[in-house]
Parts: C-alpha cells; structure tokens; sequence
C-alpha cells in the first residue's frame, strides 16, 4: 500500500524563474503575496485542507497504475519524453506526479469512508429537490396575450409548441416551450410549486411570476433514483459543502 508520504520523497523542482527569488527565509511570504496576487490563495487554502483530509487513504499499486494511465491521457502524455517535458515543465518529481494523479481516488475513499454510511437517508431528505420535471413554459408580460394562448391551447385549437414560438418572450420559444429536464429545486419556486402539484399533461392558467405571467404544463416526471450516478453526485454535493464550510471557518488545521 503507498502513502502520501511515500509519495512526498522526490525533491520539488522549482523552475529556474522562481528559484533566483526564493534563496531565504523569505521565500514563503513571498509566495503567500504571489499567490494573492494572482487570486491563487483560496486554491491553494482548499488543497491544504484535502491533504489533510486525504492523509490516511492509501492506495495499492493497481490502483496507482490506473490513475497514473488515466492522468497522462487527460494531460495528452503519450511517451516517456513528454512525460519528461511535462514534469519540467510544472515543476515536479515522479513522486508528485503519482501523489496528484491518485488524489482524485484518494478523496473519492475520503468522501465514501465520511458521508458514505449516511448517503441514503441524505437522498431521502433531498428526494423532493431531485427529482426531475420536463415541461412546457410560455411566457408574456400581456395579459390579455396570456389568457388568449391558455384558451387555444385549452380548447386544442393550436399547439403548445406553436403558440409558444409566436408569443413566448423567453429563449424557450426557440425550443416550442420545452424546457428540462431540470431538478424540481431550478424553477422558480412558485414554478416548482405548480410542477410537483402537477400530474403529466396538466395545463396551468396565467400565473404571475415576477415581472412575467406564464402558462406552464407538466410534460413528463422523472423521479430520482438512488444509483451509483446519484451516489457520486450526493457525495460530491456533501464533500464541496465541507470544502466551502471548512474555507469559510478558516479551519485549514486539525482533525475534521
């Protein structure tokens, strides 16, 4: 099994540019400056608090072989001299290349091992913004525009999808009205209030919604399930929310 610190062995290599300026004690206000400068300082405030969240994961050699093949082709690495070229390039040993190509795995046992046991009672409480709608949505500021579409549409003397690329003001004319599939939790509120009330075929009269009144109708509901895409997305969901919480609080230290 490899640790961090296994990985940690090479020597940074930091480029030519930078080395002239770093030769004291100075060093490390200097880089803290350059990276406000250049807005760097969260990035980096958030990769201090994974390497430490992610300390104890290890990894096995298959796993390192598969990350490492899978990182050289996200970065277009086809041979050994690229390979060469791209860690001059950035500044970094063998070493830190295997320690950042497992990272991605090491955080995905991270969010497992932390939110993992839990993972299906948070979809139960989040079902209900999950779950998703695809619907068909005109909109007008006229209101007597507005109630003369809802009536041909009613009494089925013209199309949704015609009606809504002769009079919907919004960039859905272009699609006939048709919007989605979206979560129930992106409409606007009142508007998702109208879909989850709402059975498959449901036509709406105008409803004020801001500065528009809107004819809406529910085309199709697609309720979430919890698969392993949902598992990813809710564990990727609980991780950026301790991510944003932790840089929030300035805790960049200690045990979570």
């Amino acid at each position: 099994m490899n640790t961090d610190k296994e990985a940690a062995t090479g020597e940074l290599q930091v480029p030519l540019q930078l080395k002239s300026r770093l030769n004291n004690a100075f060093e490390a206000q200097y880089l803290l400056r350059l990276l406000a400068r250049h807005g760097l300082l969260p990035q980096l405030q958030r990769e201090v608090i994974l390497d430490e969240a992610i300390a104890p994961y290890a990894w096995t050699a298959a796993e390192e072989a598969s990350s490492l093949k899978q990182f050289l082709a996200s970065q277009h690495i086809a041979d050994e001299a690229e390979c060469e070229r791209w860690l001059v390039r950035h500044g970094m040993s063998r070493a830190a290349l295997v320690a950042r190509a497992v990272r991605p795995l090491r955080i995905e046992k991270f969010c497992e091992a932390t939110w993992g046991s839990g993972l299906k009672e948070y979809f139960q409480s989040r079902k209900a913004s999950l779950d998703q709608v695809v619907y068909s949505l005109i909109r007008t500021q006229d209101a007597g525009v507005a109630q003369e579409v809802y009536f041909r549409i009613r009494e089925g003397e013209q199309s949704f999808a015609e009606l809504a690329r002769l009079y919907s003001q919004g960039p859905e004319a272009q699609s006939g009205g048709l919007l989605g599939p979206f979560a129930l939790s992106v409409p606007h509120p009142e508007l998702a209030r109208l879909l989850a009330a709402s059975r498959p075929g449901k036509l709406w009269p105008p409803t004020r919604l801001g500065e528009w009144l809107v004819i809406v109708r529910l085309e199709r509901f697609i309720p979430a399930r919890f698969d392993e895409a949902m598992r990813r997305q809710l564990l990727g969901e609980l991780f950026e929310n301790w991510v944003r919480e932790r840089l929030e609080s300035g805790d960049f230290g200690g045990q979570r």
